[in-house]
């Protein structure tokens, strides 16, 4: 039994350069899999994310749907973060026909700016988003200078 997949496509509002690349390399993957069958989870894939720059810190947010607390690891080497993990395939009872969840392991990497409390970074996990805070150095923090008048 063959499934279809159809979707209208929209017409974008603005031009999204890497929402088209991720759109190319999600067709690849589908037309390799089509192909060859399933790849093997050390393929891998890169969670979405948004990076937020705050007064005192950065936010690093990775979507990770399905992911448990033991599916994470989180490091920083040198001024790298990186948020590695696997999600594994849930057992099934019948026969899948198909399939577009992402499983497998996965990697985010960003560089981080020199000015960051490394010993005051945590993360946490909640509805399948990992949120790293990244506190800046006290020096690095913008400080608001008020204007006198004479």
């Amino acid at each position: 039994m063959q499934f279809q997949e159809s979707r209208k496509a929209a017409v974008p509002e603005r031009w999204e350069p890497l929402g088209d690349l991720e759109l190319a390399t999600e067709r690849m993957r589908r037309l390799l899999e089509q192909t060859f069958g399933q790849l093997p989870a050390t393929v891998g894939w890169v969670p979405l994310v948004d990076i937020e720059e705050q007064d005192d810190a950065y936010v690093v947010e990775a979507e990770i749907p399905g992911a448990k607390r033991d599916d994470v690891d989180i490091e920083l080497v040198g001024n790298e973060l990186i948020v590695s993990g696997e999600i594994k395939e849930r057992e099934r009872k019948g026969i899948l026909r198909r399939s577009t969840r992402r499983v497998g392991a996965f990697e985010y990497r960003v560089i981080l700016p020199e000015n960051v409390d490394r010993d005051g970074i945590d993360a946490s996990l909640d509805d399948g988003v990992v949120t790293v805070r990244i506190p800046k150095a006290q020096q690095a923090q913008r400080r608001r200078i008020d204007v006198k008048s004479k």
